[in-house]
């Protein structure tokens, strides 16, 4: 069997072992627990690793660039085209989706892939347009996060003073150990340390504590996920949404740069945005929920899991057919022909939906259709 269709297979696996040991840990602090390390150890390990790997070249400046603008692109378009699929952008839900949406798990759903269809070249690129998807996820769309915490939950106009807010975000933004581990990782950077640089017994533990990241992370969105058929239902439009304007991106990104691309940066440039949604935003909602003691939540957990959950089989298997088929995907026009059938999939039923209800409402109000309702009425 395939290298990479292998990872897939075994990454769902691990979902649908934690989805059976649901039913051996039923209690929610148990749940909250390995939540708990994955936040506080796992997640900050990883991140740390990955910011000391990083080896930055000039010329290869604008792949982060490219990836913060995927980014704030998804986010903006998520933003405005909630109340399309008829959700609240300023509900539980809406803030949910719209801090999800425009997030990307290259390391789960892309660089299987790459690796084993690509190049060592391609996965260097991958890794470095990465650097611009983790300043969004883990640094922009906190603050984001907290904001809107914070203005849901202030009472006094001192607390609504745009300084005495921001200092409350600086500080939430520091406590964290994900963010204390992200500071740490650029202070040594700055001074021209590396992951080989720092002695073994530091390496060591670190190393190890970032191996628990995938397999605890897989666990915990089948231990936790509910599954709620409409809910379902709502996610997969979404996610062929987003597709959608991930394949358009690209294709007018390859239609318009003005140089020569090499096959291995138009297949990071083509997959890299269809990465599953990552994990990171729904850290900082679990932080955040954590915190709330009462009122209106500001995030849906249940929503994020499920949301999650779905993304990642999603996202494989539409990275794996730009992989198996590059011919196809590889061409700027063919990829906005894509994104044009995909646009068409989500609007043509919603027409259909709507000219019915509109035939339906003329059908009622036509005058022998009255009449006799009157007639009927009269003769009772």
């Amino acid at each position: 069997m395939n290298p990479a269709l292998q990872k897939t297979i075994s990454v769902l696996v691990l979902i649908f072992l934690g989805f059976l040991l649901k039913y051996k840990i039923r209690g929610k602090e148990q749940i909250k627990g390995i939540k708990t390390l994955i936040l506080s150890i796992a997640l900050p390990a990883t991140i740390f690793i990955a910011l000391l790997k990083i080896e930055f070249e000039a010329s290869l400046f604008y792949l982060p660039i490219f990836a913060l603008f995927v980014n704030g692109l998804l986010f903006f378009l998520a933003k405005y085209s909630l109340p399309w699929f008829k959700i609240d952008p300023k509900g539980k839900r809406g803030r949910t989706i719209t801090l999800l949406f425009p997030s990307l798990a290259p390391g789960l759903s892309c660089f299987p892939f790459i690796m084993e269809y690509g190049s060592e070249d391609a996965l260097a690129m991958a890794a470095l347009a990465d650097v611009g998807n983790k300043v969004f996820v883990l640094v922009i769309l906190y603050l984001v996060a907290m904001h809107w915490y914070f203005k849901l939950n202030t009472t006094t106009e001192e607390e609504n003073k745009s300084s005495s807010r921001l200092k409350q975000l600086l500080l939430s933004l520091v406590k964290e150990p994900v963010n204390l581990a992200i500071i740490l990782a650029l202070v040594l950077l700055y001074g021209g340390w590396s992951l080989e640089s720092l002695p073994v017994f530091l390496q060591e533990p670190v190393s190890r504590m970032s191996l628990l990241m995938t397999p605890m992370v897989l666990l915990f969105i089948g231990m936790a996920v509910k599954i709620d058929l409409r809910q379902f239902r709502t996610i997969g439009v979404l996610l062929l949404y987003r597709s959608a304007l991930a394949f358009l991106i690209s294709g007018l990104f390859l239609l318009f740069v003005p140089m020569e691309l090499s096959l291995a940066m138009t297949l990071v440039l083509v997959a890299f945005p269809q990465s599953a949604v990552s994990f990171w935003p729904f850290a900082h909602m679990s932080v955040i929920s954590e915190g709330e003691k009462g009122g209106e939540k500001t995030f849906d957990i249940d929503l994020a899991l499920n949301f999650l959950a779905l993304s990642l089989p999603f996202s494989t298997i539409l990275i794996l057919s730009i992989s198996v088929f590059p011919s196809v995907f590889m061409s700027g026009g063919n990829l906005v022909l894509i994104a044009a059938g995909l646009f068409m999939v989500l609007i043509v039923p919603r027409l259909i939906s709507l000219l019915n209800k509109k035939f339906r409402s003329k059908q009622e109000l036509r005058p022998g259709r009255a009449s006799r309702a009157v007639e009927a009425g009269a003769s009772t």
